[in-house]
């Protein structure tokens, strides 16, 4: 049921979140699409190792801006707790238990990139090793953080989903706004999975099918931060 009034902590925690939306799209973006990204190859394991070796510093950088995106993104699940408990609490523990689950997962996969960083570090232990084979294990266990990652998303659609709900059913937003980001948090979740089962699946669908949340972020972010929450 939608509340008479709106407490000053409820404004307070949407002009955060709204931040928080475009903050972390930022982080998020530097760290997978530029830190990251630009020097992973895709099927060539000896010329991703010589990437990250040759750009260690970046590759570093890129670790710390996701952790710096998955704590924000904490604070993000606080902040829209804040706003939409009153609308219904259980669905909204039940959003952010799916989202702080999903910050979990991302957080514990980048492991990952440590390990590949400790088998490109030419210590003394791995001369036992062929170089070839410590270059392929490296791209191994970047390759399980993009899976670790689409685990992440079937979290992250499902918390979403929840949360557009209530900002659907709270009307602290136009409800044309709160409808599009119920599709497209349902479209994460569905399309992420079906590339799980049909892996083939992905390189069609990546990135288009990243475009209608990315929009809902980004506008509910602008949204808070300029507009707040309403009463209807």
């Amino acid at each position: 049921m939608t509340p008479h009034s709106i407490g000053p902590e409820q404004h307070t925690a949407a002009r955060v979140a709204g931040f928080l939306y475009l903050f972390l799209m930022v982080t998020g973006m530097f760290a997978e699409f530029y830190a990251r990204g630009s020097l992973i190859v895709a099927g060539d394991a000896v010329q991703t190792a010589l990437n990250i070796t040759a750009s260690e510093r970046l590759f570093r950088i890129g670790i710390v801006a996701n952790l710096v995106t998955f704590a924000g993104g904490v604070a993000l699940v606080w902040a829209l707790y804040v706003v939409l408990a009153p609308i219904s609490r259980n669905l909204a523990l039940l959003a952010a238990f799916w989202r702080l689950a999903e910050c979990a997962v991302l957080a514990v996969i980048t492991l990952n990139d440590f390990v590949a960083l400790r088998l490109l570090s030419g210590a003394n232990y791995l001369r036992t090793i062929d170089t070839q084979q410590l270059q392929s294990l490296a791209r191994l266990f970047v390759g399980v953080q993009g899976d670790g990652y689409r685990i992440g998303l079937v979290l992250f659609g499902l918390g979403s989903l929840v949360f557009a709900y209530l900002w659907f059913q709270s009307r602290y937003i136009p409800r044309a706004l709160a409808a599009w980001g119920i599709f497209a948090s349902l479209l994460v979740a569905i399309i992420t999975m079906a590339i799980m089962v049909f892996p083939a699946l992905g390189p069609v669908v990546i990135p288009a099918y990243y475009a209608p949340i990315f929009i809902f972020e980004v506008t509910l972010g602008f949204w808070l931060v300029i507009r707040g929450i309403q009463v209807a």
